[in-house]
């Protein structure tokens, strides 16, 4: 009790109220009325001004992160389509098919080159036992009969934000990111280790910064399905 009469005290001679009313109620103070009232006007100014702001007003690398990473494009798996039957030497070469080869997920024998195929030589890719039993796990059943699998097998991770260049109410974002394997085959086609630079275009709007997702003037920066496919491997 007596270390609060002290403060009291202390307090009302600091804000020019007399001695003799540090016994008395606070509110007797008028410079201390004043003060309380000037503090509420100002807490009340300070709410109003930042309930009026929105998280999306200010466009800070954090935000840029998490609205690429929320992006239905970002977050789209990558699918790998495995074609079975008669293909083109051409696909049959691809470091893709290759790496399936490499694996013993598909073998193949030459074959007759259809009509809608290039010059021969065509191969008749088939999945191997080992194949049937990987693919089998990552396609829906309704799909095991089919000739051509879409394979899901990778998605992506954002790595980091590296810079935003600002003009306007328009921004260029650079950032970094890389592919996640979903599984085997997506290990086997896909490294972790490499990481790819991409460019994309922020807009101002009313309601705050967002991925430009359409362009109506030419000239205009990258939409992010195109700053994905545009992207460059890191130095």
């Amino acid at each position: 009790m007596t270390l609060i009469l002290i403060l009291t005290y202390v307090g009302t001679a600091a804000l020019g109220c007399p001695p003799d009313d540090a016994l008395r109620s606070l509110r007797q103070c008028p410079e201390l009325e004043m003060r309380k009232t000037l503090i509420l006007v100002l807490g009340l100014l300070l709410a109003l001004a930042l309930s009026s702001c929105s998280p999306r007003d200010f466009l800070t690398r954090r935000l840029a992160a998490d609205l690429i990473s929320a992006s239905d494009a970002f977050k789209t798996p990558r699918q790998f389509p495995l074609q079975t039957g008669i293909i083109s030497n051409k696909d049959f070469v691809s470091p893709d098919y290759l790496v399936l080869q490499q694996h013993g997920w598909i073998s193949a024998s030459t074959a007759r080159c259809s009509s809608n195929l290039a010059s021969p030589p065509c191969w008749d890719v088939v999945l191997t036992p080992s194949g049937v039993e990987t693919v089998r796990a990552l396609v829906p059943a309704e799909e095991a009969d089919k000739t051509l699998f879409s394979v899901p097998v990778a998605r992506r991770e954002l790595v980091s934000v590296s810079g935003i260049s600002k003009q306007g109410n328009v921004a260029d974002v650079d950032f970094t990111w890389r592919w996640l394997p979903l599984n085997e085959i997506g290990a086997a086609l896909y490294s972790g280790d490499v990481r790819y630079n991409s460019t994309v275009e922020f807009r101002d709007y009313d309601d705050g910064w967002r991925i430009v997702l359409a362009h109506s003037a030419p000239g205009s920066g990258q939409r992010l399905d195109d700053a994905l496919k545009n992207a460059e491997p890191a130095p």
